[in-house]
């Protein structure tokens, strides 16, 4: 069976890191992005250089009415299987969470937790529609910080935690009809989103916030993904992954 998979965010990071280890692993890819540029068709380049069929698509997930047409011009690789959320937003700017602002909560919520959500619904809705006996996958990059708190930047965590329940939910709706919802909580990952405070995080990983200590790169969170839009872990879903590098892990 052909699988096809749809990712967000897919100009750089994470994302691209995905689209790539995916198409490696024989997908062919939509690689979506909030706008069209030079790097989002550099990454779907990379993917037809590797054999594979690729699209670049802009789509601001957070318009609802865009759904139903990225859809649709995403089954130019052919019919889909498989979804990655991984577009997100941080903080409009960091700070004491007595300052924060409407305008960057609703960001946050517009973006991470709604535009995923009923991103997820309409392509659940459509798998559905089209049976299929292969495997069928949807897989939401959300954040260590749906646990972790964070106060300094507390609109983005709700959005995480929300997000992280958007999982849940569709995990336990999908399982009977062959299709695997799971999550994973990225720590300290090494992208342009992180790149402010590295300096910070750095000084925070040598005493001990995390057992690993260094940062992790796109590329594992990549191969994690892979494992899961593969169906390599059968008989489970609405797992999460906690790429953290022992971050939530509780220690004394």
């Amino acid at each position: 069976m052909t699988q096809a998979a749809l990712v967000t965010g897919a100009r750089r990071g994470i994302g691209k890191a995905i689209a790539l280890a995916l198409a490696r692993a024989g997908f062919d890819i939509a690689a979506v992005d909030l706008e069209a540029s030079d790097e989002l068709r550099a990454v779907t380049g990379e993917i037809t250089k590797l054999g594979r069929k690729a699209v670049a698509l802009a789509c601001d997930i957070s318009k609802l009415d865009q759904h139903d047409p990225l859809l649709d011009q995403a089954a130019a690789v052919g019919p889909l299987t498989t979804l990655i959320n991984n577009a997100g937003v941080s903080v409009m700017s960091r700070g004491d969470l007595l300052d924060v602002t409407p305008e960057s909560y609703d960001r946050c919520q517009s973006v991470n937790t709604r535009g995923t959500f009923f991103l997820t619904k309409t392509f659940a809705r459509r798998l559905l529609e089209t049976p299929s006996s292969g495997h069928r996958s949807i897989v939401n990059i959300t954040s260590a910080n749906a646990l972790g708190v964070s106060i300094n930047r507390g609109e983005y965590c709700v959005s995480k935690a929300a997000a992280s329940m958007v999982s849940k939910l569709f995990a336990v709706r999908l399982s009977n009809d062959g299709i695997g919802v799971y999550e994973i909580q990225p720590g300290f990952i090494e992208t342009d989103m992180t790149a402010p405070s590295r300096e910070r995080y750095d000084r925070l990983i040598e005493d001990g916030l995390i057992v690993i200590k260094r940062f992790g790169q796109p590329e594992e969170v990549a191969r994690i993904t892979v494992t899961l839009a593969t169906g390599m872990l059968p008989y489970t879903t609405g797992q999460v992954i906690q790429a953290d590098a022992g971050l939530l892990t509780v220690r004394y």
